[in-house]
């Protein structure tokens, strides 16, 4: 096996080369509105440091999300094109699964990600990082209300430290956990489809019909 996973859920993308082993390769960029410029080059960079090929591939995994419109497209529709033209197994991953694979604490959890518009993506895990809710979008101050004992990882949770119960540190979704996650059968996969929750933020403008 050699795994090609991919994250770009969030500013962070992160990419990372899996031999059924280990990690072999690693690379990240950051740019929230530069996914389609970032990934092909840190796919490239992660593949080279695994001194292999796109041609050595045999899988590729992504995060699904939730997250922004762009960063969603990019990343979905890029595993959906490696997949077809290298004849790779695809894999779709919850992007909040792949944060709550990296927290390491006894008993019930949050995970949190900026949904931007003063919302938080979220799911609740069980101790053993199965997802028991979720994903769903709200109001921080509403998921607090909720789940008022509970802590909360990841990014939102740190935007919204004060309101929600903060643990841990940023937790973005991390390629190395989500590659981990596919080798090792724990990932409760998706389909490749982008899962946004909600209508992006830019829609067509419909013309009004005269009279």
């Amino acid at each position: 096996m050699l795994l090609l996973a991919f994250d770009t859920a969030t500013p962070v993308i992160t990419v990372a080369v899996h031999d059924g082993t280990r990690i072999v390769g690693e690379a990240t960029g950051e740019g929230a509105m530069a996914h389609g410029e970032l990934l092909a080059p840190a796919i490239r960079d992660a593949v080279a440091q695994a001194g292999a090929t796109m041609s050595d591939l045999t899988d590729v995994a992504v995060g699904v999300g939730p997250g922004p419109f762009t960063g969603l497209r990019v990343g979905v529709v890029t595993a959906l094109t490696l997949g077809s033209t290298l004849g790779l197994t695809t894999h779709g991953v919850c992007s909040l699964d792949i944060v709550a694979a990296d927290v390491q604490v006894e008993g019930e959890f949050l995970v949190a990600t900026d949904a931007r518009r003063k919302e938080v993506y979220w799911a609740r895990y069980a101790a053993d990082h199965l997802r028991l809710d979720g994903p769903h979008v709200l109001k921080p101050a509403d998921l607090s209300l909720q789940h008022p004992d509970l802590p909360t990882y990841g990014a939102g949770a740190r935007l919204y430290d004060g309101v929600l119960r903060a643990a841990g540190d940023d937790g973005h979704p991390r390629a190395a956990a989500l590659a981990g996650l596919v080798v090792a059968g724990r990932a409760l996969e998706l389909p490749l489809e982008p899962l946004y929750l909600r209508r992006p933020d830019a829609v067509p403008q419909v013309a009004s019909k005269r009279a």
